[in-house]
């Protein structure tokens, strides 16, 4: 049966990354084909006992499962980890803890830990974006969610461009970026307070924008609830919002957007 899309499909874009990489000797041909027959042959799914890892989740969605660390022990965060390195896939732990990648390291030596934004990950060939994810975040407060979102688009093949501290008090500090926020084939834009940043920047660019409300203010900010709100009722256009703090999901968004051919 015809896929639903004129578009190529995830495991189509998969093979042709692992094609790439070996053509350009990033990796071996004999890795290449392993992880390729992994992806065609093995079960989908892998019953763990306390978790089942999707195996195709890259196959529908584009990009392997991503693995949510809060709530989980590092013990099941590093076996959940290794299920989907065993496959081949790329790696990506959000809202962990240095406890966890010492347990996580055990069994996926060469993964890396970004501390500011509470990620573990491991990086594999894939596709690349087709052009740069701009995260812009309104004060320093605002980094470790801009932290989560950056890292995260960049381990789903996307490059990132990193502009800090431009927030609205201050709107100089954004307007003299302007070259870079044209150069932006999508942007996320991070604010805590009354969350102005996000329509300042819709306003500035023809590009997509999706926002990131933070909690960061003081008391009749209600932990991120003004910012959502104010940047729900945007009067710019093309601007998307997600829930508060959710910088993975803001790079997920961005990266489906800077994929599109």
């Amino acid at each position: 049966m015809a896929r639903p899309h004129d578009t190529p499909s995830a495991d189509t874009a998969s093979l042709r990354a692992l094609f790439e990489a070996v053509r350009e000797g990033r990796l071996d041909p004999a890795e290449a084909e392993r992880r390729a027959l992994a992806e065609l042959t093995l079960d989908p799914l892998e019953d763990l006992g306390f978790a089942r890892v999707d195996h195709h989740r890259a196959v529908r969605q584009g990009f392997p499962e991503v693995i949510y660390g809060q709530g989980k022990t590092p013990a099941q965060v590093a076996r959940i980890a290794k299920a989907i390195v065993d496959r081949g896939h790329a790696l990506l732990v959000t809202r962990t803890d240095a406890p966890t990648y010492g347990e996580l390291a055990k069994v996926v030596p060469d993964a890396r830990f970004h501390e500011e934004a509470r990620i573990i990950e491991r990086r594999v060939p894939m596709p690349r974006g087709q052009g740069v994810v701009l995260i812009a975040a309104a004060g320093t407060s605002d980094i470790p969610t801009a932290e989560e979102a950056a890292v995260s688009a960049e381990v789903m093949g996307n490059d990132v461009d990193r502009l800090y501290d431009v927030g609205v008090a201050g709107l100089h500090r954004l307007l003299a970026e302007r070259a870079r926020l044209d150069r932006a084939r999508v942007v996320i834009a991070v604010a805590g307070m009354e969350g102005a940043l996000a329509s300042v920047v819709g306003g500035l660019v023809k590009v997509p924008v999706v926002a990131v409300p933070t909690s960061v203010g003081y008391g009749a900010s209600f932990g991120g609830i003004a910012a959502l709100l104010a940047m729900l009722n945007s009067c710019a256009t093309g601007v998307s919002v997600v829930n508060i703090y959710n910088g993975f999901g803001a790079a997920a968004i961005a990266s489906s957007i800077n994929h599109l051919a």
